[in-house]
């Protein structure tokens, strides 16, 4: 395995409940995982992420965790079929926080788009599932 150069490593309230949110719903990878402190490095289809239960080290954090976590930023994952993700949330009945929308963004001469949603996590870290559309020269 390729390790990216950069690996967000999220702290959770509830290891096993945010494990099974990214594995078993979102159909993330387990690459491998330790059990002190319980810890999880995670794959999906190139994205990588940590998850590692919230702990008293304040070498690590930068104030008291409070859901929902994350605030001021939003993790975009690249997806091959966002119907899939879609899919598997409705049929576990967990809520998106943005319907799918498809967005056009500027990049030089060009606009790229995306079908997108957003889903927060167990921990309110939002993850925003995004499906490349095409390219349009401007």
């Amino acid at each position: 395995m390729k390790f990216n150069n950069l690996k967000p490593e999220l702290y959770v309230s509830n290891f096993q409940k945010s494990l099974n949110f990214y594995t078993n719903i979102l159909d993330f990878k387990l690459e491998y995982q330790r059990s002190d402190p319980l810890f999880a490095f995670l794959s999906y289809q190139g994205s990588q992420i940590m998850i590692q239960q919230e702990d008293n080290d304040e070498e690590w954090h930068n104030g008291k965790p409070e859901y929902p976590y994350g605030r001021g930023i939003n993790f975009q994952i690249e997806t091959d079929n966002i119907k899939n993700i879609i899919d598997a949330l409705n049929k576990n009945k967990y809520p998106l926080k943005r319907e799918v929308k498809d967005r056009w963004y500027k990049v030089n001469n060009a606009l790229h788009g995306c079908r997108e949603i957003l889903v927060m996590d167990p921990d309110g870290y939002l993850l925003r599932f995004s499906q490349n559309i095409g390219k349009k020269l401007t």
